[in-house]
Parts: C-alpha cells; sequence; structure tokens
C-alpha cells in the first residue's frame, strides 16, 4: 500500500477500484474484513453528526482526576499526532518527542518557486468507503482529482501505442492482478514463500494471451512491461512482491482520490490537538527506550541523543518500520525475539518522487491524432535512454496541470528499486544546485520530450525545476518509503500483528503505517487508524470503569 508516496496507484484508478472492492459474500470470509472487523479501533461517536471527524470522540472521566498519567510519543507523523490527540481528550498529559523540527514525518510539503506547494510524502487517498482522511479532505475543502483518461503508453522504442492497444494490454494486466488478490488470500496458507507475483504474472499470461492468438509473443511482452509498474505501487520492484502475501496489498473499498491540494491543510487539522495540548519536543532524538523492568520506579524510559533521560508511565513508539529495523538494539531490555524477527521480516520500500516544472503545460495540447496526455503517461522499458537508463528502467509520471483549482504545469515522476537508488545517490554526490538541476533534466529529457506538442526551440518546452525527494537517504525515515510484502516472507499477517502488541507490559506501544489494520497497511489512513487505536488500548489498560466506558462506546460504532 502507499503511504507515504504512497505508492501511489499510477494506472486507472476507476479499474483499480473495480478490483479492489470486494464482493459483499467475499467480506464475509475475506482476511482483510475479518481484521478489519477487530482490528478496526475506531473512537468516534458517530451519533454527534454535527461534529467534525476529529471530533467524535466520546468523553471520559479519568479515574483520578488528582493524577494525569503521562504519556510520552516518539515520532510526530499521522499515527503519533492522532494518537496525542485521543490521549489528550481521554484526560491524559502527553508529550511528544519529535527528531525533526516540524510536524508531519513522512508527510510532507514543500514549496515550488511558483508558489505551488507539493507533496514530498504521501499524496493520495486510498480507498473512499468510511475513509477518515477522506472526510478530513472534505472538513478542510481540501481539493481532491481522479483520472478517468485514455491510455498514453510508450513502447521500448519510444513509438507512442494506439490507445485501443494501450487499453487492451492494460486490461489484460489488470485481470491477471485481480487474479493473484484472489488467488493469494484463497490459497496464501499453500503458496511458497519464494514464488513471487512476476511469478503468476508468467503464469497467467499463457492463459490470457494464449498461443494461438496473432502476435501473442509481442502481446505478452508488453503485458509483462506493465506489469513492472506495479513497482510504483509498492516502492519496490514486481520480481521481489510476495504472492503469498499479495492479499495484504488490497486497500479500503471506494475510489483512490489524488491530494491535489496536498495534504498540508488536512496536517495541520490532525496536527492541532496535539499543538495546543501537547508538550512537543522539536529536534528530540531519541536513542535508546528502557522498559518497566530496567526502571526502579516500575515506569519506561527514554534517552535522547543529548543523554537526556525522560520519565513517562507509557511510551508509544511511532517510529517508521524503517528505523525500527535499524534501532532494534535500542530497546532495554532487548526486544522478544519474535516481535523482533517480525519487525525485520516486513519489507520497506523505496519510493521516490521527482517533479519537474515547465512555463506551460504543453501536453495538455491535442496532437495531430488528437490525444493528449491528461492523467497518466508511461514509457516501458525505455531503450532509447542508454546514456542516462542503460537498465531500461520502466517510467511513469502524473501530470499535475488537469488538478482544477490546485493545477499547476508540473510533472510527477515516481521511481522505485534500482531507479530510485541511482537517481538519489547521484543527487548527494554532486556538489551544486545547477549540476543537480541539470542530472534531473538530462534524466527525464527522453521520457518528456516525447510527450505532445513537445519543440525543443520552443521555450515552454524547458523546464524551468525540478524537485527530488531522498526518503532513502533520511535516517529518521528509516532509509525508505512504507512497508510492503517481500519474497521469502512465511508470515507476513502474522508479523503484523505482532507488531501491533508492541509490549505493553514494559509500557511500551507501537503505532505506525506497519500496525495499521490489514486493509490500510502503508497509508495514511493506515497510520491515522492505528495512532488512534493504541491510544484507545493505552486508555483502557487504566481501568475497569475506563474500559466499561470504551465497550459502550464500540456498541455506539459498531
Amino acid at each position: 500500500m502507499f503511504l507515504a508516496y504512497g505508492g501511489p496507484y499510477l494506472f486507472h484508478l476507476h479499474r483499480l477500484t473495480k478490483l479492489l472492492v470486494l464482493s459483499a459474500s467475499r467480506r464475509v470470509t475475506s482476511k482483510l474484513y475479518q481484521d478489519l472487523k477487530t482490528a478496526r479501533l475506531y473512537t468516534f461517536d458517530r451519533s454527534h453528526k454535527e461534529l467534525g471527524i476529529m471530533d467524535r470522540v466520546l468523553q471520559f472521566e479519568f479515574l483520578d482526576p488528582n493524577r494525569k498519567p503521562h504519556i510520552g510519543i516518539v515520532g510526530a507523523g499521522f499515527a503519533g499526532l492522532r494518537c496525542a490527540d485521543i490521549l489528550i481528550r481521554y484526560g491524559f498529559r502527553v508529550t511528544i518527542l519529535e527528531a525533526r523540527n516540524r510536524l508531519g514525518g513522512r508527510i510532507h510539503q514543500e514549496r515550488l518557486p511558483s508558489g505551488n506547494l507539493i507533496d514530498m510524502g504521501a499524496n493520495w487517498i486510498h480507498g473512499t468507503d468510511d475513509n477518515p482522511i477522506l472526510d478530513l479532505a472534505k472538513e478542510t475543502k481540501t481539493h481532491t482529482g481522479v483520472f478517468d483518461s485514455e491510455s498514453y503508453v510508450f513502447d521500448e522504442d519510444g513509438t507512442l501505442l494506439s490507445a485501443q492497444e494501450g487499453e487492451k494490454f492494460s486490461t489484460v494486466m489488470w485481470n491477471i492482478i485481480e487474479e493473484a488478490f484472489e488467488y493469494s488470500e484463497k490459497h496464501g496458507t499453500q503458496i511458497d514463500a519464494d514464488k513471487t507475483l512476476l511469478d503468476f504474472f508468467k503464469e497467467q499470461i499463457l492463459k490470457q494471451i494464449p498461443d494461438t492468438l496473432e502476435g501473442y509473443e509481442r502481446q505478452r511482452k508488453f503485458v509483462l512491461q506493465m506489469a513492472d509498474l506495479w513497482g510504483a505501487f509498492v516502492g519496490s520492484p514486481v520480481e521481489t512482491q510476495s504472492l503469498k502475501f499479495f492479499w495484504l496489498e488490497e486497500c479500503i473499498d471506494g475510489e483512490n482520490l489524488f491530494c491535489a491540494g496536498t495534504y498540508h491543510k488536512i496536517l495541520e487539522r490532525v496536527a492541532k490537538p496535539a499543538v495546543d495540548g501537547a508538550d512537543i519536543r522539536y529536534g528530540t532524538r531519541v536513542s535508546e527506550i528502557y522498559g518497566k523492568s530496567t526502571s526502579p520506579n516500575g515506569t519506561p524510559r527514554a534517552r535522547t541523543a543529548e543523554g537526556q533521560i525522560l520519565e513517562f508511565d507509557e511510551l508509544v513508539v511511532t517510529t517508521p518500520l524503517g528505523w525500527l529495523k535499524q534501532n532494534t538494539h535500542a530497546f532495554r531490555p532487548p526486544l522478544p525475539d519474535r516481535l523482533s524477527k517480525a519487525i525485520q521480516n516486513i519489507g520497506y520500500g523505496c519510493l521516490e518522487k521527482v517533479y519537474i516544472s515547465f512555463p506551460t503545460a504543453f501536453w495538455l495540447t491535442t496532437d495531430a491524432n488528437g490525444r493528449k496526455v491528461q492523467g497518466f503517461c508511461q514509457w516501458l522499458s525505455p531503450n532509447y535512454s542508454k546514456d542516462t537508463n542503460p537498465a531500461g528502467w520502466t517510467n511513469e509520471i502524473v501530470e499535475l496541470a488537469s488538478m482544477g483549482p490546485s493545477s499547476h504545469p508540473t510533472l510527477l515522476f515516481y521511481t522505485y528499486g534500482d531507479e530510485s537508488r541511482h537517481i538519489t545517490s547521484t543527487l548527494r554526490s554532486l556538489p551544486s544546485q545547477k549540476e543537480k538541476l541539470d542530472f534531473l533534466f538530462n534524466f527525464f529529457k527522453p521520457y518528456y520530450s516525447r510527450l505532445p506538442s513537445y519543440d525543443e526551440n520552443n521555450p515552454d518546452c524547458h523546464p524551468v525545476v525540478a524537485v527530488a525527494t531522498d526518503w532513502l537517504g533520511d535516517d529518521l525515515a528509516g532509509n525508505g518509503s512504507y512497508a510492503n510484502f517481500q519474497k521469502g516472507l512465511k508470515e507476513g499477517d502474522k508479523d503484523i500483528e505482532i507488531m501491533r502488541q508492541g509490549i505493553s507490559g514494559e509500557g511500551i506501544w507501537l503505532a505506525g503505517e506497519h500496525t495499521a489494520p490489514f486493509v490500510a497497511l502503508g497509508t495514511v489512513t493506515g497510520a491515522y487508524w492505528s495512532g488512534e487505536g493504541v491510544a484507545k488500548e493505552v486508555a483502557g489498560s487504566y481501568g475497569k470503569r475506563m474500559v466499561e466506558k470504551l465497550g459502550k462506546e464500540d456498541a455506539i460504532t459498531n
């Protein structure tokens, strides 16, 4: 799933929506929705319809009004901010330890010279059925968009495929994706852990495009090349995607919307309760985490990089999965073996973005055949850019000039795998901003120069600025993007459940997109829900009266 980036739904969104929506009969037996029923720890009182989504929380009378338990939260991303919000409403004292000098974590924006904001992290809302992030988008009047335009696909020689061929190959590809979801969920326990989604594609394509079809070899090649684009969804190549746990990549029902207005106002809304009611300590990097058993007072503690020891009644760790992978040694006592293995078992993607802006959106002008790029465009396994892309990495864009009130003449390239590593490492090695821009313009020119109405002699077709993410170089992000499921994984669902449990006996809880309900793993919604759920668990651990009230709330919600 795509949290931070995201990993977007980079194909035909309406088609993807149809594929990922479970039928009513399938929901009864679906592992995704069985899990959602038990793990979806909403704390909304839905009888308060006049309230905003952030305010639909029952107020609880704390057990001991003379002493507010002090809860520490490591990380001020969506999970940490939502956790803080709920705990403050319950009456707890909350301190957030944030290593950055800003809120949001992997939800972050930068401003182009034109004044337009761009999301450096997440920029999709995954699913529209009962999704609190969509509710927040509506509440904050954040503009969203959905694409429903024809395919615009270039083959490996740089020749534009006809709309009919693009649709045909894309349909076959999505048919196989749909079959893979159903096959994975139904037969997951019997599937070999090393079998990949690409293996499944190679088997199924023989049935979808039999030898009896004229030009079957060419058609199969195109479909397999299109399958590569799944990497831009999970942040890792299709040949490493676990088939056994492919079912965990399904998502919330409904459409998938591009957050055209960026997550800026949504982040402000989610952060406001914490900004108003919590003690937020910016620039505070946690280096060690101590459980209750290590303290003479029986309380968990956090040591900062500066050596300060901070003591709490409970400690919620919302750092990214990648950070946990690199810092399991930071926990005292050591993490239980099964929890440590769960953290290492789940994959962590490397999706990155490159925004390239132009004076005008020349690609919106129709070509000689009446076609234009509006929404998505793909360049499959290019062999015409050997100097800059000898590996033939497939590239894809979302163009941002068709976004209504939030539009601007910018192309958003998504990269993953070795291409991401190449671009980010090269940019780090270049000493000047001019060299960085020249590298990005030259690297992507073989692709944007094939868009309709491009003219080398027209200054409107010359890029003016480029902005690239580097989550791979960000230690606080865990040097990557978000959780995914790679070949070799044997107990992926159990691993997620183990991480959700944290070490409550030590007063240490885990939250984040990697602990979300299965249907929202790797998404902003998942991070939000996980913070909400942990807050409820922490609150519930403080006494029978609160547990009883939480139970009443569940009855209202369900």
